[in-house]
């Protein structure tokens, strides 16, 4: 048994680069090949492919970039594990089967079934869902390998567990052995979105050298559960500190990081950086998971439509007024839900006429795709003679589209079946946690007291710190860390919650819990409501927070000048303010 094994990483998304695959088979050695393929609103899309063709519901990109990468994959004696299956891990494997008949490769394909709950769902209080999918853990990926399985295909199982079943299928781990697990959760849940772990939506971008096409990661994890980030020599992108903790604060709710198999403590992982593009991950500690198993449900909400007004040059405001008041009296039948948005992005005396004009968006949402279709999107364009002066549309009439809804359910862990089914057919049950533990909210840590640091400027937060936002559900969170202990000791007293609803306005009235993580000098928030019913009901323009954290960023405040040095910010207009 080898003390260490490489992941490597090749889907942070259903969409994400076709080619990666092979890059990742050719590019340099690995024991594994993981893919996460599965999102919420991925499920959504997987949902309604199943509704139009019972055989379908995978990730069908899979299968094509198994037609040269499986038989590589087989020559280098590289296993792959993938969550590819979605709502019919079983009709994929399948497919696989007869593809690998076909371009004469010998392999062995076993998958994971168990957690589509969608025809227990009212059984289980959780209502009738077009999708109902518990996320599993990694031992039944294990139970596969350990079957001799050269491809594992899952469904919803976390996005880490591709990376733990594995781990803890080749270090013969035991299901409490929670530091461990939680080490491997870590490595996972850095690696899952691929190359945002070497440099893609990195707030510090403009510091990698080599960012046109960044390498996917590896994890080199040992049996400790301790492991190190990396990637393929030659690669773009970057492995750093900061690249890996932004992928840390992707997407998580506090300190406790739950799961199937492990709840992992964020507030204890170390970061060293030991050489170039190498990140060692350690002192992870884990606890019992919880009792209960998270559900990903969605439902067809109904149907959605929008059409966007285009207000140039003087008096918007009352244009925009104009255009609501007009719509409104002309809709034959007003909709069950119709909402404006008003985006200023005019300038005063522009010299571009897209400089000088405004965005003013309506958007409504019904049952009945009647009255959101072109009874709708019609009589807005009827307004393009008869209305403000200037006006236009930065779309042309269209139907509305069906949207969903994600909402999280949870059932208790022995309600959830979990099975492997190995190469030969054999179906084995995976039992569920022996022990749990419920979650519970980390107390802040004890803070040094307050930085006194002299002269202060006025400068965006981002002139000192990164963070990187997302979804989870109609929430989402923002992670924001620094890179000095000074610079922590100043960022956790000042951006408090009460300050983040000072920058960012249009979360005042939200429920926002705040995390401090000291060992990774950050700050977690997350801000319940933002995103409405979730990212497929696109509440926002930005419907899944990707760039909620560089608006954070962008806000000024009151920094110490020695924490800057000389005033670091992109932003000319930065400021003295005081002392």
């Amino acid at each position: 048994m080898n003390s260490t094994i490489r992941i490597g990483n090749c889907s942070g998304f259903y969409g994400d680069r076709i080619s990666a695959v092979h890059e990742m088979l050719v590019g340099g050695e690995l024991d594994y090949l993981t893919g996460d393929y599965l999102a919420e609103l991925t499920m959504l899309i997987l949902g309604r492919d199943r509704m139009k063709d019972p055989e379908l519901g995978y990730a069908k990109t899979f299968l094509r970039q198994m037609e040269d990468g499986l038989g590589l994959a087989m020559d280098k004696g590289v296993r792959i594990v993938v969550n590819a299956g979605g709502l019919n891990p079983a009709g994929l494997t399948a497919k696989l089967r007869e593809l690998a008949e076909r371009v004469g490769v010998s392999a062995r394909f076993a998958h994971v079934e168990g957690d589509d709950l969608t025809a227990r769902a009212a059984e289980l209080g959780l209502g009738q869902p077009l999708t109902a999918n518990a996320y599993l853990g990694g031992w039944g990926i294990a139970e596969c390998l350990s079957a001799g399985a050269d491809v594992v295909v899952t469904g919803r199982v976390t996005d880490a567990s591709v990376v733990v079943g594995p781990a803890a299928h080749h270090f013969g781990w035991g299901r409490t052995e929670y530091d461990r697990l939680a080490g491997a959760v870590a490595a996972g849940h850095v690696i899952e979105c691929g190359t945002q772990a070497t440099g893609g939506n990195f707030a510090f971008f403009t510091e990698i050298d080599d960012l046109a096409r960044p390498g996917f990661p590896i994890a080199e994890i040992r049996a400790d559960g301790s492991s190190v980030i990396t990637k393929h020599a030659g690669t773009g992108g970057a492995v750093t500190v900061d690249t890996v903790t932004a992928q840390l604060m992707y997407e998580i709710q506090d300190a406790r990081y739950a799961g199937p198999d492990v709840t992992t403590r964020l507030d204890t992982v170390t970061l060293t950086q030991q050489g170039p593009d190498r990140v060692e991950i350690s002192g992870v500690r884990g606890e019992a998971p919880p009792p209960q198993v998270k559900v990903s449900l969605n439902t067809l909400g109904g149907f959605r439509n929008e059409m966007a007004f285009v207000l140039t040059g003087l008096d918007i405001e009352a244009k925009a007024e104009l255009a609501r008041t007009q719509l409104e009296a002309w809709l034959p039948v007003r909709p069950a839900e119709l909402t404006w948005d008003l985006a200023r992005l005019d300038r005063e005396n522009a010299e571009t006429e897209e400089q000088a004009s405004a965005i003013l968006r309506c958007v409504v949402r019904d049952t009945d795709p009647n009255k959101v279709g072109r009874a709708f999107s019609n009589v807005a364009v009827e307004l393009a003679l008869a209305s403000y002066p200037g006006c236009t549309f930065l779309s042309m009439p269209g139907n509305g589209s069906p949207y969903g809804i994600y909402t999280p359910g949870y059932v208790d862990v022995q309600q959830v079946p979990h099975i492997a089914v190995l190469p030969d057919g054999t179906r084995v049950e995976v039992a569920p946690a022996g022990e749990t533990r419920p979650l519970t909210p980390v107390a802040d840590p004890d803070l040094p007291p307050p930085l006194d640091a002299g002269p202060t400027v006025d400068a965006p937060l981002g002139a000192l710190a990164a963070a990187r936002s997302g979804d989870k559900g109609g929430n989402a969170n923002i992670g924001v860390w620094v890179r000095t202990d000074e610079q922590w000791r100043w960022l956790a007293h000042t951006l408090t919650v009460d300050e983040l609803r000072r920058m960012l306005p249009e979360t005042v009235d939200l429920p926002i819990t705040r995390t401090l993580l000291p060992q990774l000098r950050a700050v977690n928030f997350v801000i319940e409501g933002i995103l409405g019913k979730g990212v497929a009901y696109q509440a926002r323009f930005d419907p899944q927070a990707k760039g909620l954290a560089e608006w954070l960023r962008s806000r000024h405040l009151t920094i110490p000048a020695a924490l800057l040095g000389p005033v670091t910010s992109s932003d000319p207009t930065a400021q003295e303010a005081g002392s």
